[in-house]
């Protein structure tokens, strides 16, 4: 293997990241978006790139990206028209939920409306009992009925969802042999093959936005993979999952929920090689891009997985890495509410028109019009000097929407913004820290995404964060973290079985198919036997509750002599979760979990020597506002440029450092220093936190 590329696609910038794997180089680029065709943006970042670096198109050996196909596709509501065959009695669960509100105390707040209109949503007489065993068989007159009426609305997709089939999925697949033959164009979507999982709302839920997002994720996917043979490229590319793995095009377009999150996921991937690297083994991530900013919480180098997730107000019960996201990138609006308060977010000037300061006709004021007015971004240029900033147009669409509405001067306006939108993401850390029992204060901020390293310091500031990590190339850190991952698929069963002796020979069993599964699975993906590793888990619960903590387990310990192990495990997991664990209290066994890993080559940071405390010399002067410094006001501020810095470099602040990707800000009082794999190490408090 010789090249290695890795593609994530943004809201406003498609970054795209280069290594050679013999010499250990990575290279980076950056292209706009192209948010009516991605696959566009994604083509010209990678042919732009290898042609900057002459790189022959057949040298590349790995071409991996994150999509945010699935994830705009349900924003916008652009899915496939989509019909749903459930059991008789359930057509409306669908539309009823859990019964409750979006918003408690907002009675005005409107649940989403379904994926699937009512009138689309067709019963079946069929039933399976609770145990699996069979109640009535599959009427196949009144399924070939709701077949066809569902031909005749002209869907696209239809998913397919049946009670109790996760215990017994046969009704499931003759349903879909049915919709094969009678209905060979439609995308079919059926439960017992996407989550087999009890919880029956979620299960529904889950399958429908599958189904909903098929068409448009197999018509992306053919575009995308025709683009990629017509340039030339010799292999066929992969695609990230919400859980941090890979997958073919195929896998993709079979269970398209599973790529809700793909971009962010990356960033948290390559996060979490960065604390294997580094001995930082406690991390929280911070991604701001152009749209959004997103969080995650990686404990003792082990990303935090979630089991359950809302995706646009719906339930998808899948593995994905826990990501909290807010309206919070550099070209989220600031704008005043009704009664004159100013917000920020969540709506985007995107990449067109973009901030006023782009030049391309935007008109409102943007994070980062507040940025180039403070002197904080560069005017005479970024992306390397290939984009230069209109400075006056910032200062117009602040002055015009927020100043003369709202009585402020240009400074206090501009100071108000960057307030409110630290403020939005310092709730959106403390929700996956502080609330879930986590000290910040023993935790480091890994900050990436373009817009990352002009927040960093004050978002540390404020929660306590001892210590920043800024990567060597932070603006396209997504697009590394596609060439750090794994091929990985999860499995999942349910089954209620009490924790006993008894129970542990058919655990045995259900684990012993899941894995046989997973070996299908990375056999068809080229996997070789030696490359291949399973990971176990268990869904443990006290009997009567209504939720379940995961405990890893391993294969030796699914016998007798290893079961008061794995209960030890849950009590001491349910004990750090709810403050008290009954030790005396019956335990079940709820579901059995899979996950198959199948080993990849990997892009290599190369460590080098520290050269001690060189006498860096800033490249330039600029004005800059801070009003973090104890008495705010403009600094004259050292600029240095990232690639004149070397393993070993001392600054301190209030410093900026550019480069083509991102810009870094150092507030006054702190220090950074480079260590061996050139990452930016900022010390929140200044030096002595580093004693």
């Amino acid at each position: 293997m010789r090249h290695m590329v890795g593609v994530d696609v943004g809201g406003t910038f498609t970054d795209v990241t280069l290594v050679d794997t013999h010499s250990g180089n990575i290279l980076n680029h950056k292209v706009p978006s192209t948010p009516d065709d991605p696959s566009r943006a994604i083509m010209s970042g990678v042919e732009q790139i290898l042609e900057i670096n002459g790189v022959p198109v057949a040298d590349v050996r790995y071409l991996a990206h994150g999509t945010t196909v699935a994830t705009n596709s349900l924003i916008e509501r652009k899915g496939a028209l989509t019909g749903l065959l459930v059991t008789d009695g359930f057509r409306d669960l669908l539309e009823i939920g859990r019964q409750t509100r979006p918003s408690l105390y907002d009675f005005f707040k409107e649940k989403p409306e379904p994926v699937i209109p009512g009138h689309l949503r067709l019963e079946v007489d069929e039933r399976i009992y609770a145990d699996g065993s069979m109640r009535k068989e599959l009427d196949k007159n009144r399924l070939r009925e709701a077949i066809e009426k569902l031909k005749q609305e002209g869907v696209q997709a239809i998913a397919v969802c049946y009670l109790f089939s996760y215990l017994n999925p046969e009704h499931e697949k003759q349903t879909v042999e049915e919709i094969r033959r009678l209905f060979p164009e439609a995308y079919v979507s059926a439960s017992h093959l996407v989550v087999p999982e009890f919880r029956e709302y979620a299960r529904l839920s889950t399958t429908a936005l599958n189904a909903y997002l098929g068409p448009v994720m197999q018509k992306y996917m053919e575009n995308f993979q025709h683009s990629v043979r017509e340039a030339g490229i010799p292999v066929e590319p992969y695609i990230m999952q919400s859980n941090g793995g890979i997958i073919s095009i195929q896998e993709s377009v079979s269970n398209p929920i599973r790529t809700a999150v793909s971009g962010p996921a990356a960033g948290v991937v390559a996060a979490a090689h960065l604390a294997e690297l580094t001995g930082y083994k406690n991390m929280i991530t911070f991604d701001m891009g152009g749209t959004s900013a997103d969080f995650s919480l990686i404990e003792n180098g082990e990303p935090k997985i979630s089991m359950e997730r809302e995706v646009e107000g719906f339930p998808a019960r899948i593995p994905m890495l826990d990501i909290h996201a807010c309206g919070a990138g550099g070209g989220s609006i600031a704008w005043l509410d009704a009664g004159g308060a100013l917000k920020v977010g969540p709506e985007s000037a995107g990449s067109m028109p973009g901030p006023a300061a782009y030049g391309r006709g935007g008109t409102r004021p943007t994070v980062t019009d507040a940025n180039v007015i403070l002197g904080r971004l560069n005017p005479d240029g970024i992306l390397g000097g290939r984009m230069t900033l209109d400075v006056d147009a910032s200062k117009r669409v602040v002055q015009e929407h927020i100043c003369d509405r709202a009585n402020l001067s240009l400074m206090e306006a501009t100071m108000g913004i960057l307030s409110v939108v630290n403020a939005n993401m310092t709730r959106a850390i403390r929700l996956i820290s502080v609330e879930k029992g986590y000290d910040p204060r023993e935790f480091t901020l890994v900050s990436f995404g373009g817009g990352g390293g002009l927040h960093c310091g004050a978002l540390a500031l404020e929660l306590g964060i001892p210590r920043i990590l800024v990567p060597p190339s932070p603006g396209t850190f997504c697009s590394l973290g596609l060439l750090v991952t794994d091929v990985r698929s999860d499995y999942v069963r349910s089954s209620l079985l009490e924790s006993n002796a008894n129970s542990m020979e058919a655990i045995r069993d259900i684990f012993s198919g899941m894995e046989q599964e997973g070996a299908a699975m990375l056999e068809k993906e080229g996997i070789l036997e030696s490359k291949r590793r399973y990971v176990l888990g268990l869904d443990l619960r006290f009997k009567g509750q209504n939720y379940e903590l995961t405990v890893p387990v391993e294969g030796s310990e699914l016998n007798s002599e290893g079961l008061q192990g794995i209960l030890d495990r849950f009590h001491e997991q349910h004990e750090k979760n709810y403050g008290y664990s009954n030790r005396t209290g019956i335990i079940e066994f709820v579901n059995y979990r899979v996950t198959a890993l199948g080993e990849l080559p990997k892009a290599t940071f190369r460590r080098a020597e520290e050269s001690g405390n060189r006498n860096v010399q800033p490249s330039s002067y600029r004005e800059v506002y801070f009003s973090e410094a104890d008495r705010p006001d403009y600094y004259h501020t050292a600029i240095y440029q990232r690639n004149e810095l070397a393993p070993g470099d001392h600054v301190e602040g209030p410093a900026i450092i550019e480069q083509m990707d991102s810009t870094i800000l150092l507030l006054p009082g702190q220090t950074m220093c480079v260590d061996a794999y050139r990452n930016l190490v900022i010390h929140t408090f200044g030096e002595e936190e580093q004693q």
